[in-house]
């Protein structure tokens, strides 16, 4: 099949709205749920990334570090608390395997962010905005990526709510199990569909 390239704020609102459905698991401390967060992870071929950094709003402001990692598989998502567990080995472990696939959006930021914790190696990380193009999707923002590639819409309404709160809201967890899963159905999609390069179309279009 073949995607359009680009999608209307118009167009977009018109569909319907998805969120992870499976099992989202807050993790705030090292231990057993850390242990077995990781064990499932590691269990997987390709698992959905991201990152969660409180907003600045204005430049009086200090700039926060990274507060959430997300990381998702087809039926459960984690979210590490960083602040609260820090980059612990097992997770730089997980990041630098090269057998698991992790699929993200803009995941050179997010992975410096995760360093400034703890230093690691990132190993099999694919950048859902640097190869849309191929597949001739010139939006790149997360939001847009999945009304085009899956025919949905994704709430982006938590994006800029505070990731170092005491306890996450429900709409929290969810807006941040969602925005990693996503990447990770994103990437089947388009890894089951044909590739019609955005170069490709513009060389056409200059020859008719």
């Amino acid at each position: 099949m073949s995607f359009i390239s680009s999608i209307s704020p118009e167009d977009l609102q018109k569909l319907d709205c998805i969120s992870f459905p499976g099992e989202i698991h807050v993790i705030d401390s090292l231990g057993p749920e850390f242990n077995k967060a990781v064990s499932y992870l590691r269990s997987q071929a390709v698992i959905g990334f991201d990152t969660e950094t409180r907003p600045s709003f204005s430049a009086s402001q200090p700039r926060y570090g990274v507060a959430l990692l997300q990381l998702s598989g087809p039926s459960k998502a984690f979210l590490f608390r960083i602040k609260k567990t820090g980059m612990h080995r097992r997770l730089c472990s997980l990041l630098s395997d090269k057998r698991i696939i992790k699929v993200g959006a803009a995941v050179y930021d997010d992975i410096c962010g995760l360093q400034k914790y703890s230093m690691f190696t990132p190993n099999s990380f694919v950048d859902l905005q640097k190869i849309v193009w191929e597949y001739g999707i010139r939006d790149k923002s997360v939001k847009k990526m999945s009304a085009i590639i899956l025919g949905y819409r994704i709430s982006k309404t938590q994006q800029l709510s505070n990731w170092e709160a005491d306890k996450l809201s429900e709409q929290q967890v969810l807006y941040a199990a969602t925005d990693a899963w996503v990447c990770r159905e994103m990437y089947f999609k388009l890894m089951k569909s044909e590739k019609n390069p955005l170069e490709i179309q513009t060389e056409q279009k200059s020859n008719d």
